[in-house]
């Protein structure tokens, strides 16, 4: 999918949208772990991830731009560490120089004025004054795979990021995923119209019959009688 195709289409959801679509899509749910915030406020990125894993050296970051398309996440793998930084300012600027769109830290980063004056969406889970400590050995695969919390994720996948979080999604699963996205969406907003309007949820979703059939069947479950109505919620 073009780059600015994805970012068009992402900019009218969410990703609790693209959650949602996931389950309905079968794909597994792939979250960064919570605590993946944004640096400012307000940011998104959506893009193919270019994945770097840090050893306490920037090149690892240089030689991933040499290869990144324009458009393309920089997904950062520092193990989670909370007792470091492995991005600072300028890494983040010779990003946003070499085109890529955005930067996900499992890790934390550094010189956080700065990086909000470059205005590049940068997600980690937070901030240390403190550089890399040291200086490991580069592991094999450095720029082909990255650990993301408790997930691996390549040059196959998409990284999406808002105020809720960071979710990854595989390349060739996205169009499946944002086209159920896209349908939940317009059917929650259909339902808090309706609120508004008067017509409280559980009118819509037909509550009352729920809990009849519950009576009877002690199995069913909400989201069964949510699909056989129509809804959208905890999908």
């Amino acid at each position: 999918m073009d780059p600015e195709e994805l970012r068009q289409r992402f900019s009218l959801l969410t990703t609790a949208h693209l959650t949602d679509g996931c389950v309905r899509a079968g794909v597994p749910v792939r979250c960064a772990p919570a605590g993946t915030h944004a640096v400012f406020p307000g940011a998104r990125l959506a893009g193919r991830v270019t994945p770097a894993r840090h050893v306490g050296s920037v090149d690892v970051f240089l030689e991933a731009y040499e290869t990144a398309n324009p458009g393309d996440i920089l997904v950062v793998d520092n193990r989670g560490r909370l007792d470091e930084s492995c991005v600072g300012d300028l890494a983040v600027l010779e990003a946003e120089a070499a085109g890529l769109a955005g930067v996900v830290i499992w890790g934390l980063h550094r010189d956080t004025a700065d990086i909000k004056k470059i205005g590049l969406p940068v997600f980690s889970l937070g901030s240390i004054p403190t550089g890399p400590l040291s200086v490991s050995e580069r592991p094999d695969g450095a720029l082909d795979s990255a650990v993301v919390g408790e997930w691996t994720v390549t040059r196959d996948d998409l990284v999406f990021g808002d105020e809720d979080g960071v979710l990854f999604v595989p390349a060739d699963r996205a169009d499946e995923v944002l086209d159920r996205a896209e349908a939940i969406r317009d059917t929650e907003r259909r339902q808090a119209e309706r609120i508004r309007s008067g017509e409280s949820l559980r009118e819509q979703v037909r509550f009352a019959d729920f809990l009849a059939e519950r009576a009877k069947t002690p199995s069913l479950t909400f989201r069964e009688h949510l699909r056989s109505v129509g809804g959208a919620i905890e999908e």
